[in-house]
């Protein structure tokens, strides 16, 4: 439960994931509190966050849960395994960063077994704290600040930093064009991903007077670049994703306005990297 709830930010996604009510897990994390004697837990407005001593007690119960599994291996006469990697990625290092990366390791480290899943940037860097990823894919915009307030700060290997560009149909308002002004964007119609308490709106150029005219919310990239290709809206993209990017879609550089760079870097946890986590962020450097 300690490991759950420091994964999901908060009691009621916790819950949710173990099948449980919400009453039920603030039960038991404040009884797992009593037998520790601590405060495990810091309650806030936007979810829950692990104190000190929590982060003492979940690299504890962490190292305790990996014994468990090797002991039940043992037992089994396993053979030994290949080193594993759990690496987490932005849906926007997904499409071309990340198997490039992959193919690159397999040829150099093919005893490293890397296992995947996506998640937005606060969740990965939960995920990295609580112990359930090794590494993490994440962007972050200037001034590219830490990804969180949490000591000790994550150790970040910068992989590249890539421009925002619009996303337009080849063959609407924009056909044949290059670039745009900032003044264009301001009332057309926006396909973006939805907003969150901790997330900021992606797809809408950052800074536009008002408030901008969403006609599609979606999450999935490919879904937002068929919509564009349909002329049922334009959406910002890095230029990472030019590759992958389907036909009758423009890539339009924006004038007037300070240019938009994300950088890509890989986080984990301070200290010496294992050498199966070090092959596999060399892997991801080497490809950006």
């Amino acid at each position: 439960m300690l490991c759950r709830i420091a994964e999901c930010g908060s009691f009621t996604a916790a819950a949710a994931q173990l099948g449980y009510t919400q009453s039920a897990v603030s039960r038991q994390a404040a009884a797992l509190e009593r037998d520790a004697g601590a405060t495990l837990f810091e309650r806030r407005t936007d979810g829950v966050r692990l104190t000190r001593r929590g982060l003492t007690l979940l690299r504890h119960a962490r190292a305790i849960l990996a014994s468990v599994d090797a002991a039940a291996g043992d037992l089994a006469g396993e053979a030994p395994r290949t080193e594993q990697v759990r690496l987490g990625s932005v849906p926007s290092a997904g499409p071309v960063l990340l198997p490039a990366a992959l193919v690159r390791l397999a040829a150099t480290a093919p005893q490293v077994l890397v296992t995947t899943r996506e998640g937005t940037t606060p969740g990965l860097v939960r995920a990295l704290r609580s112990g359930s990823l090794d590494l993490a894919l994440l962007t972050s915009r200037p001034p590219h600040r830490a990804p969180d307030g949490e000591s000790p700060r994550l150790h970040l290997t910068t992989v590249q930093d890539v421009g925002l560009v619009v996303a337009a149909a080849a063959t609407g308002g924009f056909a044949g064009r290059t670039s745009v002004h900032v003044d264009e964007l301001v009332d057309v119609p926006w396909i973006a991903t939805p907003a969150s308490n901790t997330e900021p709106q992606l797809g809408v150029w950052p800074g536009l007077p008002g408030r901008p005219r969403v006609v599609h919310s979606a999450r999935d990239w490919l879904t937002k670049l068929h919509l564009v290709a349909r002329g049922l809206g334009v959406t910002t993209m890095p230029e990472g994703l030019l590759p992958v990017v389907p036909p009758g879609v423009l890539a339009l550089r924006v004038e007037g306005a300070p240019p938009e760079i994300r950088r890509i870097f890989v986080a984990r946890l301070p200290g010496a990297a294992a050498p199966a986590i070090a092959a596999v962020t060399q892997a991801i450097t080497a490809t950006g």
